[in-house]
């Protein structure tokens, strides 16, 4: 048998084995993604990394294939977090192991050069995966605490009369609640999908790229503040319903597409104060 056919019948094999051992992670995976709008830009994620790796194929062509037993080891550390996840109930450390198994099955079969390359790719896949329960709510709720906080400087600014408990607005016609989904963190994670990829399509520098992203954080803050201080301020003027269903639901696209936008520009802002240097020229060559 050729070596060609033997890497690909391994590949097969350990796709295969891949399949059937984290069948049910993805399906609850899958579900959470369906469901859970925080995390719904998961259906995403794993295209744009395919699409990433063959970006790469010329890059991976051009690499000396040196499969390392390193990689049983990494695949066997990934699959013993597999286990600890499921007889402990926990659903990160099976989702997290399927990053793990999937770098050393790469490093397995085709070596360290191919693991370098594709480590973006690869590291990409983290953002299809939900965070554990009590970090995303030691996030959520100081954020929702901090949305609350602006909306009522902001009101009171526009001197309409206000009282803030906790994440709890209290209007003269009704009371606002700033709640988990309210809380930004959905806009801030798909903010900061999308802030990675345009920083890795518009910017070879990985500093630049870090910077872009980084930017998406403080640009989803403001923004989700804005659209709390905007729903308050029509639910003044308009009463309950203006902070409630339709209304409610498209000031979220609404202010989400602003956010992009902001991210775009501060993008175009990063670029312009850090220019690319131009390639520094060959030199001549001398005569002999």
């Amino acid at each position: 048998m050729s070596t060609d056919r033997k890497k690909l019948l391994a590949g097969g094999l350990a796709a295969v084995t891949f399949g059937f051992l984290y069948r049910h992670v993805f399906a609850k995976l899958v579900h959470d993604w369906w469901y859970d709008g925080n995390y719904s830009h998961g259906f995403l994620i794993v295209p744009i990394a395919v699409y990433l790796a063959w970006e790469r194929r010329d890059r991976l062509a051009a690499v000396v294939t040196k499969p390392s037993l390193a990689g049983l080891l990494v695949v066997a550390g990934s699959l013993m977090v597999l286990l600890a996840g499921i007889f402990g109930s926990e659903l990160f450390l099976t989702r997290i192991s399927i990053v793990g198994t999937v770098a050393g099955c790469v490093l397995f079969l085709f070596g360290w050069q191919w693991l370098r390359t594709l480590s973006f790719p690869l590291a990409f896949l983290l953002l299809m995966i939900p965070l554990p329960a009590i970090i995303f709510n030691q996030i959520a709720f100081p954020l929702q605490l901090l949305a609350s906080q602006a909306g009522e400087l902001t009101l009171r600014s526009v001197e309409i009369p206000v009282l803030r408990e906790g994440n709890v607005l209290i209007l003269a016609n009704t009371k606002l609640e700033v709640a988990e989904a309210c809380s930004g963190i959905r806009s801030l994670v798909s903010l900061l999908t999308l802030g990675i990829m345009v920083g890795y399509f518009t910017d070879p520098r990985a500093g630049v790229r870090l910077l872009i992203a980084s930017s998406t954080i403080p640009v989803a803050i403001v923004a989700n503040a804005a659209r709390v201080a905007g729903t308050g301020i029509a639910a003044h003027r308009f009463g309950e319903g203006a902070a409630e269903g339709f209304f409610h639901e498209f000031s979220g696209w609404a202010v989400f597409i602003v956010a992009f936008l902001l991210m775009m520009l501060v993008q175009r802002v990063i670029v312009r104060l850090l220019p690319a240097r131009p390639p520094s020229p060959a030199p001549a060559a001398v005569a002999s």
